[in-house]
């Protein structure tokens, strides 16, 4: 199923380990098979990783950019997964983090990295992070 993708003029994404930016005027795109996209507001630099829920996201996003390189970054996602679920009590939340472990297990990581965004704002909003 082709990925359609509306952009923003001057929108950057990551297509395949490769940053992208749109032109001057809106654009669409429809990639035919699979690639590996992230859009501007999904990536997050080294620097932003500054919380228990962004220490889990980046290493999902690392895996989804590099999935040749995914082993390298396998173990610290683990690692900071346990953490994180050996202080949460939500059961809800700790739904979220099994079934993201589920996705990577699977090499679903775009799946994973969206659900992996929901503990940042579940960790934003406890936190009183305005966003």
């Amino acid at each position: 199923m082709p990925l359609k993708l509306s952009l923003k003029p001057g929108e950057r994404f990551v297509l395949n380990g490769a940053v992208v930016q749109n032109g001057d005027r809106r654009g669409v795109l429809i990639l035919q098979n699979k690639a590996s996209v992230l859009r501007e507001k999904d990536i997050m630099q080294e620097e932003e990783v500054t919380s228990p829920a962004r220490r889990i996201y980046f290493p999902v996003m690392m895996m989804y950019l590099d999935e040749a390189g995914a082993e390298k970054y396998h173990e610290e996602f683990v690692r900071r997964l346990s953490e994180f679920m050996g202080v949460i009590q939500n059961p809800d939340v700790l739904s979220e983090c099994v079934a993201i472990s589920r996705h990577t297990m699977a090499r679903e990581y775009y799946k994973a990295l969206m659900l992996s965004r929901k503990l940042i704002d579940y960790e934003d909003a406890r936190l009183g992070n305005a966003g």
